[in-house]
C-alpha cells in the first residue's frame, strides 16, 4: 500500500508519493532569481533556507496560471458588457430577459463563490466586487420589475444606477487584473518536494485528495515514463473512472 498525494494543474491531474512530500503551503510572493532556468519561478525561503520553486505549469509546457486568469477575466468582462447590453434591449424594447439575475448563477458569481483571497490587497478587492457584482444584478431585477409599471423610470434606473453600478463592477475587476500575482498566489499551492535530500518547491493548482492504493493499481505507461529532463512518470493510476498520472521522480534545474 502506498500513499499519494494527489494534485492538479488545470484540467491534467497528477500524484506523487507522499514519502517524497514535506508539506504543502499557500503559494507566496517570490524572490526573482537572475538568470534561473525557465522552469524556476523563483526563491524562497523555507525553514530558515532558501529554496527555489518549480513551476509544474511550465514543466509541462503550460501557459502560466496568470495569462489563464487575465484570459478568464477578458471573459468575463465581455460577458458582463452583454449583460448590460440585453438588458438595455429588454429595458427599451420590452423583449424577455433572458440573462440570470442571480449574482451567484453568472460566470463571475461562480468564481467569486470558488475563490479564497488571502492577501489583505485582494481581500479589499474582493469586497468591492462582491458587493458592486451583487447589486448590479439585483438593480437589473428592479428596472425590469419597474418596466411592467413605470417605463419611464425603469430606464432611468439603466441610465443612472445600472451604468454607474457597472462602472464600479468593471472597475474592481480591472483591480483585479492589475494584480494578477497575488491574486493567483491565492489560488495555488506549493508543494515542498525532497529528491533525495534536494529540498524545492512545486508550484501546483490546487491539490484535491490523499489516495491510497496498492502498487499493483498502478497502470504502465512505458512510452511516457520520461516526460523530459526533470520529470519521470511511473504510470496511471484509475482513482474513481479518472487517469491519473503518478510521478516517479521530480528534478530541480541548474
Amino acid at each position: 500500500m502506498i500513499d499519494l498525494i494527489v494534485f492538479n494543474v488545470a484540467s491534467n491531474r497528477y500524484a506523487m508519493n507522499i514519502e517524497n512530500v514535506q508539506r504543502i503551503i499557500q503559494a507566496t510572493a517570490l524572490t526573482n532569481i537572475p538568470n534561473a532556468h525557465p522552469y524556476i519561478d523563483g526563491m524562497m525561503s523555507y525553514e530558515g533556507k532558501v529554496i527555489k520553486v518549480l513551476s509544474f505549469r511550465k514543466l509541462i509546457n503550460m501557459q502560466t496560471y496568470e495569462s489563464e486568469l487575465e484570459k478568464l477575466f477578458a471573459s468575463l468582462k465581455v460577458a458582463h458588457a452583454d449583460w448590460v447590453r440585453a438588458l438595455r434591449v429588454s429595458l427599451e424594447k420590452g423583449t424577455p430577459f433572458a440573462k440570470t439575475l442571480d449574482p451567484h448563477a453568472c460566470g463571475l458569481g461562480k468564481w467569486i463563490d470558488a475563490f479564497t483571497a488571502y492577501d489583505d490587497t485582494v481581500v479589499e478587492i474582493l469586497a468591492e466586487l462582491v458587493e458592486y457584482h451583487k447589486r448590479l444584478h439585483l438593480t437589473g431585477g428592479v428596472a425590469l420589475d419597474m418596466y411592467k409599471r413605470d417605463v419611464t423610470a425603469s430606464q432611468k434606473i439603466l441610465n443612472e444606477e445600472i451604468e454607474e453600478i457597472y462602472g464600479h463592477t468593471m472597475g474592481a475587476l480591472e483591480r483585479f487584473i492589475q494584480e494578477l500575482d497575488v491574486v493567483a498566489n491565492s489560488l495555488q499551492k506549493f508543494i515542498i518536494y525532497d529528491n533525495n535530500g534536494a529540498i524545492f518547491a512545486i508550484k501546483v493548482d490546487g491539490i484535491e485528495d490523499i489516495a491510497h492504493i496498492e502498487e499493483s493499481s498502478l497502470i504502465s505507461a512505458e512510452s511516457e515514463h520520461d516526460v523530459n529532463d526533470f520529470l519521470d512518470l511511473e504510470g496511471v493510476l484509475d482513482l474513481d473512472g479518472a487517469l491519473i498520472n503518478v510521478i516517479k521522480t521530480v528534478r530541480l534545474p541548474k
